[in-house]
């Protein structure tokens, strides 16, 4: 006699083979919730299912697995589609498990009843609605096959909730783990690798441009020897940012739309402009990548590798090596080897560059001004990272203080941004989902109090979870970057970029998290110490310069122009 079991303990059995230990969840669909749970998987309860959905992401960038987010129909569902957006276009592989209505109601206006087929199908790679029981470990396992075979992504299925209650045999004909990523991979055929090797050996000034593609890849020692024996050089994106020793000597650091005064890669512009041969490792090639595609040189000749066919060509037409990235940099390291002399010249002119910027810093990263410089807090954050450490950053200015003023410490450090999309408020979960990977490991995230105040309420998500992370807000009572957008484009800004004062500390210290307010220099390098030693989320709120702006290209000279014609920009007073 066969042994049978519900659909959604099916579904639970099928998560648990494909190497699924928690979920990120709010009880919902209740059936699958309840099956994993007694399966000993965790459900990490999220607070709104926006957040849940970054937490999966970052949950999957660390780990390297597929990650897994449930929601319920209707407007649960629609909260959703931003973090699955961010995972698409960072091509990041994450499970959406959506309850549906009752079959027999579909189409009847049901509780909460939507399209959900037309919602997700701008954010997902693959969308599924199962209608028949015995199908269902198929439907399961096609979910994370296309989530992490190819170029990753994110899947929707959708989940009939009379469907979970049905019986079927118990799941044991599929005995497949299809959970880790890249799912499959596959190298460029030799012809293509040695035409690439000959156009890199036979080079002047080559140039390496990495991108995330390498962090999901798992290509960063890779990329490292590449680096080392074949000596060449490499600038990264900022989601490439930590595939590389940044104090390598043939290490760049971060370029992209970040080229203005100030900025680690200005002076080392013209060695990006003077490439004659480039190789891009998975990177989309995007507009703040390339810096309104004019970062990099036009004449040069470039080589692309991608798992994704269709980005190779995109904006540069290249010698197309389509495959994984880890693969395809470790034949051409066999195919460089001896090949190359040292770039004894280019490495003093990395050198010099790196002086020359830290001469033109150096006022702003001692300074005891209040409130506070953010590339002051920037030096103190580096002086406590280790090459364990993970660093998040919110989108906005708080992505670029990260990427310019922070410093990989190790090929595969760490750096997470969400630039697939840059929506604001992902930083927080994003963190939480990191922290859930590696539990041992010093999370840190960088957030601007207006991104912050989208989620403040996953600091009880934190707190209940035991998810410790320390959240730096740099608080400067406006919304930054728009702020300093319009003035540069219409030469003044609207009233919404301004906020009431607010006390963040306060925030964490309700949720049974520990909040420090910090408004002088020299506090915040304690502070900061004494959160990473906390066994619970500790929130830093510091008061920064409204004024502050990460060296931008686009602004430069102009934004000052501006604010020559009025009077400085100050805080709002609490009241």
């Amino acid at each position: 006699m066969s042994v049978k079991q519900t659909v959604a303990q099916t579904i639970a059995a099928c998560l648990v083979r494909h190497g699924v230990r928690s979920v990120f969840s709010q009880s919902l669909p209740s059936a699958v919730a309840l099956a994993l749970e007694d399966l000993g998987v965790t459900q990490i309860a999220y607070r709104t299912e926006n957040a849940g959905a970054a937490m999966a992401d970052g949950f999957a960038r660390v780990t390297g697995r597929a990650a897994v987010v449930t929601a319920q129909n209707g407007p649960a569902a629609t909260l959703l589609v931003p973090g699955l957006a961010e995972a698409l276009k960072a091509s990041i592989p994450v499970i959406a498990l959506v309850q549906e209505v009752n079959r027999p109601q579909a189409d009847r206006n049901a509780f909460q009843e939507l399209d959900h087929f037309a919602l997700f199908s701008g954010v997902a790679k693959w969308i599924r609605k199962p209608i028949e029981p015995s199908r269902i470990a198929d439907y399961v396992d096609l979910a994370f096959a296309t989530a992490t075979g190819g170029r990753p992504g994110p899947v929707v299925l959708l989940l009939p909730a009379d469907l979970l209650l049905e019986e079927v045999p118990a799941e044991s004909s599929r005995g497949a783990s299809l959970g880790t990523f890249p799912l499959d991979r596959f190298m460029p055929g030799p012809q293509q690798l040695d035409e690439a090797a000959d156009l890199l050996a036979k080079a002047k000034m080559p140039l390496i441009i990495a991108g995330g593609g390498v962090h999901i890849s798992g290509a960063s020692k890779s990329l490292a020897e590449l680096q080392e024996k074949a000596r060449l050089p490499v600038l990264t994106t900022v989601m490439g940012k930590g595939a590389v020793d940044e104090s390598h000597p043939l290490s760049l650091g971060v370029a992209g739309y970040a080229l203005g005064r100030l900025s680690p890669a200005r002076h080392m512009r013209n060695l990006i402009q003077d490439a004659d041969v480039i190789l891009l490792v998975g990177t989309r090639t995007n507009q703040n990548g390339t810096d309104s595609w004019t970062a990099y040189p036009q004449a040069a000749k470039y080589i692309h590798i991608d798992v994704d066919s269709s980005e190779i060509g995109r904006n540069y037409e290249a010698l197309r090596l389509v495959g994984d990235a880890r693969e395809t940099l470790a034949a051409l390291t066999q195919r460089l080897a001896g090949r190359r002399a040292a770039m004894a010249d280019f490495q003093r002119a990395v050198a010099t560059a790196r002086i020359r910027h830290q001469e033109d810093m150096q006022p702003l990263l001692g300074s005891n001004q209040s409130p506070i410089r953010p590339e002051r807090l920037m030096a103190d954050i580096q002086s406590v990272l280790t090459k364990d450490t993970i660093v998040v950053a919110d989108a906005s200015y708080s992505t670029l203080w990260v990427a310019c003023y922070l410093r990989s410490l190790t090929a595969g450090m760490r750096f997470i941004t969400p630039r697939g999309l840059a929506g604001l408020g992902w930083g927080l979960p994003l963190a939480l989902g990191a922290k859930a990977a590696r539990p041992k490991d010093a999370v840190l995230t960088v957030v601007g109090d207006g991104g912050f105040a989208h989620v403040w309420s996953e600091l009880e998500t934190s707190r209940r979870m035991n998810l410790p992370v320390v959240v730096i807000v740099l608080d400067n009572g406006v919304l930054g970057y728009q702020k300093d957008a319009e003035d540069v484009k219409f030469g003044r800004h609207t009233s919404a970029c301004r906020f009431a004062p607010v006390d963040h500390a306060l925030i964490a210290n309700a949720c049974g998290c520990r909040g420090i307010r910090v408004e002088a220099p020299g506090d915040f390098l304690p502070a900061l110490r004494e959160a990473l030693a906390a066994d619970v989320t500790t929130v830093i709120d510091v008061i920064t310069d409204p004024e502050a702006y990460p060296p931008i290209t686009f602004f430069e000279n102009k934004l000052e122009q501006v604010r020559a014609s009025r009077a400085p920009l100050s805080r709002p007073q609490s009241s």
